[in-house]
């Protein structure tokens, strides 16, 4: 009864609704990221797009979900069952996964079972909040291949090894990127580096060349053109999700979404300031409006900031054709990867400079 009395009840309801509200809000997001898409690439195709369910067609999502729901669930006789089921739940798990450490705003503040609660909008304030992300990135590519390897479909397999190729050759230039940042922030915490960016200078200033290197890698992380190699159509046939249908499928589609999303959401939260609100001081709007309100209008600040960033990933699409696979190849280990070393060798210098002065 003591340890049932001893549990922080208020705890665990506040990161519940937290994790609900998150959870919920990326699938939103990612529904209605596949609305913009088709609108954006409509307007520079000079056409109208989605239209008819609803006014301008914002009820597309919702019939594109529907129709997933309810078509038929084929699993091919000669695919791994198991396997089959497990690739796209892996793949939307961990898509899932990666928003836990992302800051989406400062604390707020309510009263809890008669006591004063201050939570801040971060369901994990890990202090390895950097390598917590890279290592679930890192598990997402498995999704991937075991969704290839279990179709037992040459074309689905071919994409899932070029997939697990580009994920492993485009961490590399992620990872030597974020050394570089890493040498200013001193600390992976993401709310720590958020944090520093407040009311200051945004580390995008200090690292361009590491944010530009993070920019690339992203679509590349995220299968989107130019780098969908794995999701080829008029080459792979459809790619590794090829033989999947229904639920199945649009978990696959909707890891892609919400990976977008999140990637978008990590580059602000690392280079551009995270939930921080550009030219005003955060800390005079918070003794005139409250902590509640700006920590609102904070999430909002880092919403707007990750929608400019998923508008990008869409532009490009539809602005840039796919490169051929020795050309991603090429651009990810001789190009990126030597650019890294050179930001984080440079970086190091000018670090070493600041701290002991030109007479080291």
């Amino acid at each position: 009864m003591s340890v049932f009395l001893a549990i922080d009840w208020a705890f665990i309801l506040e990161k519940t609704l937290l994790i609900v509200g998150i959870v919920s809000v990326s699938l939103v997001i990612a529904m209605y990221e596949t609305y913009a898409e088709r609108k954006v690439a409509a307007v520079m195709q000079d056409r109208r797009g989605p239209n008819r369910a609803g006014p301008f067609g914002i009820f597309q999502p919702l019939a594109d979900g529907l129709k997933l729901f309810l078509k038929e669930e084929i699993i091919p006789n000669t695919s791994n069952k198991f396997l089959f089921v497990l690739g796209p739940s892996l793949a939307m798990l961990t898509a899932m996964l990666t928003s836990a450490v992302i800051p989406w705003g400062d604390k707020i503040h309510f009263t809890l079972f008669g006591q004063d609660r201050y939570v801040s909008l971060q369901i994990a304030d890990i202090n390895i909040g950097i390598l917590y992300i890279f290592g679930v990135v890192s598990a997402g590519v498995y999704g991937m291949m075991i969704g290839g390897w279990a179709s037992n479909n040459k074309f689905s397999l071919i994409a899932a090894l070029r997939g697990a190729s580009q994920v492993i050759s485009y961490e590399l230039p992620m990872g030597l990127s974020l050394i570089a940042l890493l040498m200013l922030t001193g600390s992976l915490k993401m709310s720590e580096i958020v944090g520093a960016q407040i009311d200051s200078l945004y580390y995008v200033v200090f690292q361009p060349l590491g944010f530009f290197i993070f920019l690339v890698c992203s679509f590349a992380e995220c299968n989107r053109t130019p780098f969908d190699l794995p999701e080829a159509e008029n080459e792979l046939n459809f790619g590794y999700h090829q033989e999947y249908s229904s639920m199945k499928l649009g978990f696959y589609l909707f890891a892609e979404y919400i990976n977008m999303f999140i990637s978008s959401a990590v580059m602000v939260t690392l280079f551009w300031g995270g939930y921080d609100i550009p030219f005003v001081n955060d800390a005079e709007l918070t003794r005139n409006l409250g902590m509640n309100m700006t920590a609102l209008l904070q999430g909002l600040s880092m919403f707007v900031k990750t929608g400019l960033f998923i508008f990008f990933f869409i532009w490009v699409r539809w602005t840039i054709p796919r490169f051929r696979y020795d050309q991603l190849m090429n651009l990810g280990w001789k190009v990126l990867i030597p650019l890294a070393l050179a930001n984080m060798v440079i970086t190091a210098f000018v670090s070493l400079v600041r701290e002991h002065g030109l007479n080291f």
